[in-house]
């Protein structure tokens, strides 16, 4: 095991030939993924998003869950077929709103695909960290309509933590018995990234499990309209021109709802017990843009350099970018720009799967994540659907149907209201070997 210092940021490298005790020493603080739990439009469960996503079949459509023809904007990424009561527990219904059962159902799925009985572990050894872009709107517009209609004694006892953006966390623990370090970065689409770096910071503090990702699900009348003004809503009524990132025709983005729960444990914990890893959080970092109007350069540059300095890699070494895709053109075309300079025109693949499923903000990163561990599974790279980028782009984007490819390092990137930006480095475990 060998040190190195990469534009400020100190990396640990290492070979397969790299003395027992220094492949044990980093084995305990290399984080890996070995479970995926998936609520999305477009799939529920990690198999059935799976197989809609590499064929490219959207989940975006016109909104069912109220009635939006008073709303400038009325498509949306809906959960299909999601009834909690076909998966939770009746006492739990009238303390959860729709986001955090999305994200009980998906941490329970995570921990199945993971192979994790929770009730043989120490609970201290174990934790959460979430993200939420809004917590549980849709519980406390009910409860505040209560409120305003008919009088404080009618509202829920449970709007007192149902609403809050920690509630996913805390759920999840209590389901589980978690008592380890958890948390919750209160952020959109960012903060789903940061979420898991968290979590692989407390892997390598020497927690064995942690469960993380983001969820979020604002699809309600209350939740529409603060969407609304962000000002980057595609007002449209075709799904297929709703949602165009680097297209020439993008005005706007798809709200959706949904997102993915991993399970992070150490290298050293996985092959311990025999699981099988889905591949390494190798690298992170974060940046925030400089205010406007002041002639600075964004910043996403530097989180792609720093997160591939982090991992230890070259840009070379990158198979595929998951773009952040915020289907606004000035943004689009700085990302493009950004990537570009980092790894040459048309130099590596580029997707967003996130065209299928809309932006499932904190969620919508975790999702990402996901998806790119499961390329990397499969050999695969699932598709940019509808969208029809200009001849002189200086992205190869995945267009037109899934592109066969050996993955085996993935950037995810993600971008929030304000000038958050986030990148996460993926690598397979199996067989890896880094110089």
């Amino acid at each position: 095991m060998t040190g190195a210092l990469i534009n400020g940021v100190d990396v640990v490298r290492y070979r397969t030939d790299t003395p027992a005790a220094a492949k044990a020493e980093l084995d305990r603080t290399t984080a890996v993924v070995t479970g995926i739990g998936i609520t999305a439009p477009n799939g529920l469960g990690r198999q059935a998003y799976w197989e809609a996503t590499r064929a490219g079949r959207g989940g975006i459509g016109r909104i069912t869950r109220f009635d939006p023809s008073e709303y400038p904007a009325t498509l949306a990424g809906e959960v299909p077929g999601f009834e909690a009561s076909d998966h939770l527990p009746n006492r739990l219904l009238p303390q959860t709103d729709q986001v955090t059962r999305l994200a009980l159902v998906a941490a329970e799925w995570a921990l199945a695909d993971a192979g994790i009985d929770t009730g043989s572990l120490a609970e201290f050894d174990m934790g959460v960290v979430t993200a939420a872009g809004s917590g549980g709107f849709e519980f406390a517009q009910r409860e505040l309509c209560a409120l305003w209609s008919r009088g404080s004694q009618y509202v829920s006892a449970y709007q007192s933590f149902a609403w809050f953006y920690a509630v996913n966390s805390g759920q999840i623990s209590i389901r589980h018995g978690m008592k380890g370090p958890s948390g919750v970065v209160v952020s959109d689409q960012a903060g789903g990234l940061d979420a898991i770096a968290h979590a692989r910071r407390q892997i390598r503090k020497g927690i064995p499990l942690m469960v993380s990702g983001g969820m979020d699900a604002s699809i309600c009348p209350w939740g529409w309209a603060a969407l609304w003004t962000s000002g980057r809503v595609h007002a449209g009524e075709d799904p297929e021109l709703a949602y165009l990132p680097f297209d020439p025709r993008a005005t706007g983005q798809v709200p959706g709802e949904g997102g993915a729960i991993l399970i992070l444990e150490s290298a050293e914990t996985a092959r311990g017990r025999g699981a099988r890893s889905y591949g390494e959080i190798a690298g992170y970092a974060a940046t925030f843009d400089p205010a406007p109007h002041t002639g600075r350069e964004p910043a996403l540059c530097a989180a792609i350099e720093m997160a591939l300095a982090d991992a230890g890699l070259a840009a070379g070494d990158i198979d595929v970018v998951f773009a952040d895709a915020a289907g606004v053109p000035e943004l689009d075309r700085l990302e493009a720009e950004a990537i570009a300079a980092v790894f040459g025109h048309r130099a590596v693949p580029v997707t967003a799967p996130k065209t299928m499923t809309g932006r499932l903000y904190s969620g919508a990163g975790p999702l990402d994540v996901a998806t790119a561990l499961l390329a990397m599974e499969a050999g695969e790279i699932p598709p940019t659907i509808n969208i029809a980028p200009d001849s002189d782009s200086p992205l190869d984007l995945v267009v037109g149907g899934a592109r066969r490819a050996t993955v085996r390092a993935a950037l995810v990137l993600a971008r929030g209201l304000g000038g958050f930006n986030s990148a996460v480095v993926l690598t397979a475990t199996e067989g890896r070997e880094i110089s």
